[in-house]
C-alpha cells in the first residue's frame, strides 16, 4: 500500500495546481448541487417490518387523511379563569376552527367535543391530524399554526404544542459548535506545531472537506429522506477526522523537513508512510458506519452512509489536497512562532523530537508506562470497568416532550398534560381496527370494552372512522418513556386473539409511542449482532495490518472497555441525572440508536489511534528487536500527535455537547468521553503496558501468515528502507 501512496504523493506534489483546481471545482459543484436541488433534511422515521409501520401502511391505503402526523394543542388559563368560561371557551373554539382551515390539516379534535378538559377545568386538550408525515408538514403550515394561536395568546390564554410535529419541532442547530471546535483545534495545533502555517493547513483542508460533504448530503436529501441529526453527525466526524488525518500526514512531513529533507522528497514519503495509517483508519471507520445497515432501519442507515461519506471525503482531502498545499507551503511548515520570553523554543522542541526522541515527554511517558506496567494495567482496567457499570441499567427510548429543553413549547405542553390529565395522555396509542369482517354492529364496542379491561389502560375512545376502519385511541396510565407503557403495547399484541375473539374485527397497535417502542426494540435486537460484526471486522483488519494475533486482541479488548465506559458515563449523566445541572441536561432514557452509533464511531476512532501508535512501535521493534525499547520509542514518536488528535476530537465533540438538542447533546457527550478514554487510557497507557509486559511474543505469528496474510506495510518501514540510500540529507544530534 505504501508504494502506491508514495506514487500518489509524488503525482500530487508535481501537479499541485491541478489538484487545487479540482478540489475547488468539487466544492463549487457540491454547493451548486445543494442549491439547485433544494434538498432539506426531514425526520420521517420509518421502521419496516414492525406493527406500528404496518398500521401506518394500512391507514395510508384506506384512510390516507389519517396516515399523517398528529399535533396536540394544550390550552391553559391563567389565574382563576376556567377553560369552560364563555369567553375562554370561545377563544379555544376560534383557535380550533382556524387550525381546521390550514393547508395539510385533515381533521381536528375539539377539546370540548372530546371532553378533554381537566378536572379543575384549567386545561383543555385538543389535537390536529395532518394529512402528511411530520417531515412533510410545510413551514408555512407551522407558521400558520402560530398565527392562528396568537390572538388568543394576546388575550391571556396559554397555548402550547406537542406531538410528532409542531411549530419549532426541528429547531435549527446554531453554527456555534463548529466555530468553537475550529477555534479549539487551531489553538491545539499551534501549541503542537508552534508554526502558524502548520497549524492552519489542517483546519483549511478539513473545512473544505466538510463543505463538500455537507452540501453533498443536502443535495442528496432532495431524493431520499435524510434525518436532521445526520448532518450534525457528518459535521462532527468530517471536521474531527479531517483535522486528525491531515495532522497525521503533516506531522510526518514536518518531521522530515526538520531533519533537512526537501519538500518535494518529503511529501511523497509522508503520504506513503503516515498516509497508509490514514487510509487504514478511515476505511475502518467507513466500514463500521456502513455496518449500521444491519439494523434495517432506514433513518439509521442514512445516518451511517452520510457520515461514512463525510469520512471518505476527509481521507481523500488528507491524501491529495493537503500534500498539494504542503508543496505550495514548502519549508514554511517549519517556520516557528517564537514566544517573546523564549525565542527559538518551538524550533528547539521540534529538533529534539526529530533527533533525540528520548528527551521528549512522550518518551518519558513511555518509560513510566513500561516501568509501572502492572499497576497501570490494574488501575486503568478498574477505572473503565467502574465507568461501564451503569450500562447494566440502560433503558432505551426516543426523545419525547419531557426530554426537550424546559423553555420549549413541547416540554411546557408535556408538563401541563401530565399535571392535569396524567402522564399517559402524553403518549396515546393508536389502535387501527379493521371492521370489514365484523360479525355484528356491536363488534367495535365489544373490542373497545375488552381494551378497557387490559391492565395499564386509563381510557379508550374512538378517534375516527372510514372505509371499514375505526381508529381507537388508547391512553395508558403511564407516560411514553415508562417501561410499563412498553409492557402494555406488548400485552395488547400478545392478547390480540382474546381481544378480537368473536368480533370478527382485527387491529394493529400503532401511533408515535408504539413506533418509538418498536424502534427501540429493533435497535436492542440489532446491537449484539452489530457488536459481533464490529469485533469480527476489527480482528480481521488489525490482523492484516500488523500480521499478528495478539495486537488485534488487545485492541478489541481496549475498544470494548472504552466504548462501554463511555456509554456508562452517558447513562449516569443523562439517564440517572448525575451532574445534570453541571451539564445542563434533562433526565431521560438513553437514545435507542445511541449505543449502536457509538459502537461504530468509537470503533473507527480507536482503530485510528491504535494504528498510529502501534505502527510506530512496530517500526521501532523492526529496527531494535527490543520490546521495551520499541514501546518507549514508539510512544515517543506518536504521543504528541495522538494527544493533539484526541484533544481536537474531544474539543469538537464537547462543542456539539453544548447544543440544547435531545439527540445531538447525548451523542456528542458520549463520543467526547469515549475518545478521551480510548486515546489516553487505552491507546497510550494500557496497550503499551500490555506490549511491554508480553514482550517480543506480542509480534509472534505462525509461518502460514506469510503465505495467507498480505503485508500492507502500513507503517511504511519497507518504503523508508528502500528510500534510505537515496536520501541526500544528514541527521545529526542537537548540540
Amino acid at each position: 500500500m505504501s508504494r502506491y501512496l508514495f506514487a500518489l504523493g509524488r503525482v500530487v506534489a508535481l501537479r499541485r495546481w491541478w489538484v487545487l483546481v479540482i478540489w475547488i471545482a468539487l466544492l463549487v459543484g457540491a454547493v451548486v448541487f445543494a442549491i439547485g436541488t433544494g434538498g432539506k433534511t426531514n425526520d420521517n422515521f420509518t421502521v419496516p417490518g414492525t406493527e406500528s409501520q404496518d398500521a401506518v401502511s394500512l391507514l395510508h391505503q384506506r384512510m390516507p387523511a389519517f396516515s399523517g402526523a398528529q399535533m396536540q394543542v394544550v390550552f391553559a388559563t391563567p389565574g382563576l379563569a376556567k377553560v369552560t368560561d364563555q369567553q375562554v371557551a370561545g377563544q379555544i373554539e376560534q383557535v380550533m376552527t382556524g387550525l381546521r382551515g390550514l393547508p395539510q390539516v385533515a381533521a381536528i379534535v375539539d377539546p370540548f367535543q372530546a371532553k378533554a378538559v381537566s378536572p379543575n377545568q384549567r386545561v383543555a386538550l385538543g389535537s390536529v391530524q395532518f394529512s402528511v408525515p411530520a417531515g412533510e408538514v410545510s413551514q408555512d403550515t407551522l407558521e400558520g399554526v402560530n398565527r392562528v394561536a396568537d390572538p388568543a395568546r394576546e388575550a391571556g390564554l396559554d397555548i402550547e404544542f406537542s406531538g410528532a410535529v409542531y411549530p419549532g419541532f426541528t429547531a435549527e442547530i446554531p453554527h456555534t459548535p463548529e466555530l468553537l471546535g475550529v477555534v479549539a483545534a487551531l489553538i491545539i495545533l499551534l501549541v503542537t506545531f508552534g508554526a502558524a502555517v502548520a497549524a492552519g493547513l489542517p483546519i483549511v483542508t478539513a473545512l473544505i472537506g466538510v463543505g463538500i460533504g455537507l452540501t453533498g448530503i443536502l443535495g442528496v436529501a432532495a431524493f431520499v429522506d435524510v434525518p436532521s441529526a445526520a448532518t450534525s453527525l457528518a459535521l462532527m466526524l468530517g471536521l474531527s477526522c479531517g483535522i486528525d488525518y491531515a495532522l497525521f500526514v503533516l506531522s510526518r512531513h514536518r518531521h522530515h523537513i526538520v531533519l533537512g529533507m526537501a519538500a518535494a522528497e518529503s511529501i511523497p514519503l509522508a503520504v506513503g508512510t503516515a498516509g497508509s495509517s490514514v487510509v487504514f483508519a478511515a476505511v475502518t471507520v467507513i466500514i463500521a458506519l456502513c455496518g449500521l445497515t444491519v439494523a434495517n432501519i432506514p433513518f439509521l442507515t442514512v445516518m451511517g452512509l452520510t457520515a461514512a461519506g463525510a469520512v471518505l471525503v476527509a481521507m481523500l482531502v488528507a491524501l491529495t489536497l493537503l500534500p498539494a498545499l504542503l508543496m505550495f507551503a514548502g519549508d514554511t511548515v517549519a517556520k516557528f512562532i517564537s514566544p517573546p520570553l523564549h525565542p527559538g523554543r518551538p524550533e528547539e522542541i521540534a529538533r529534539i523530537a526529530a533527533y533525540e526522541p528520548e528527551r521528549t515527554f512522550g518518551h518519558s511517558w513511555g518509560r513510566f508506562v513500561t516501568r509501572f506496567r502492572i499497576p497501570l494495567l490494574i488501575l486503568g482496567v478498574a477505572l473503565l470497568v467502574v465507568l461501564a457499570i451503569p450500562v447494566a441499567r440502560m433503558e432505551l427510548g426516543l426523545p419525547s416532550g419531557a426530554t426537550q429543553p424546559d423553555s420549549s413549547t413541547a416540554h411546557k405542553a408535556y408538563d401541563l398534560v401530565e399535571g392535569s390529565f396524567g402522564s399517559g395522555f402524553n403518549g396515546p396509542l393508536l389502535v387501527v381496527t379493521d371492521l370489514s369482517r365484523a360479525t355484528g354492529p356491536d363488534a367495535a364496542q365489544m373490542l373497545m370494552g375488552r381494551l378497557r379491561q387490559e391492565p395499564g389502560v386509563a381510557l379508550v375512545q374512538p378517534a375516527g372512522t372510514g372505509d371499514g376502519l375505526m381508529l381507537v385511541q388508547v391512553i395508558p396510565k403511564t407516560g411514553p418513556d415508562d417501561p410499563a407503557t412498553a409492557d402494555l403495547v406488548t400485552r395488547l399484541r400478545d392478547d390480540r386473539a382474546a381481544i378480537e375473539n368473536g368480533t370478527g374485527a382485527t387491529y394493529l397497535v400503532g401511533g408515535t409511542t408504539a413506533a418509538n417502542i418498536d424502534t427501540s426494540n429493533r435497535l436492542a435486537e440489532a446491537l449484539p449482532i452489530f457488536l459481533a460484526v464490529v469485533v469480527g471486522l476489527a480482528l480481521v483488519l488489525l490482523t492484516i495490518a500488523f500480521r499478528t494475533i495478539l495486537v488485534p486482541l488487545t485492541s478489541i479488548a481496549g475498544f470494548i472497555l472504552s466504548v462501554f465506559a463511555a456509554l456508562g458515563a452517558q447513562v449516569a449523566v443523562f439517564q440517572w441525572g448525575w451532574g445534570a445541572e453541571l451539564f445542563n441536561v434533562t433526565k431521560a432514557q438513553t437514545l435507542s440508536f445511541l449505543p449502536i452509533i457509538t459502537l461504530a464511531i468509537i470503533f473507527g476512532l480507536s482503530s485510528d489511534y491504535q494504528i498510529f501508535v502501534v505502527s510506530r512501535i512496530k517500526e521501532e521493534h523492526t529496527r531494535t528487536a527490543d520490546a521495551v525499547t520499541s514501546v518507549q520509542n514508539g510512544v515517543a514518536h506518536s504521543a504528541r500527535v495522538v494527544t493533539a488528535a484526541a484533544l481536537i476530537m474531544f474539543a469538537v465533540f464537547v462543542a456539539f455537547a453544548t447544543v440544547d438538542n435531545p439527540i445531538v447533546k447525548p451523542l456528542a457527550f458520549t463520543l467526547a468521553v469515549g475518545v478521551l478514554l480510548d486515546a489516553f487510557v487505552v491507546r497510550l497507557t494500557l496497550v503499551p503496558a500490555v506490549m511491554a509486559l508480553v514482550g517480543n511474543r506480542m509480534w509472534y505469528h505462525p509461518r502460514w501468515f506469510a503465505r495467507y496474510v498480505p503485508d500492507l506495510d502500513i507503517e511504511g518501514a519497507e518504503l523508508e528502507h528502500r528510500m534510505a540510500p537515496h536520501r541526500e540529507f544528514e541527521t545529526s544530534p542537537v548540540r
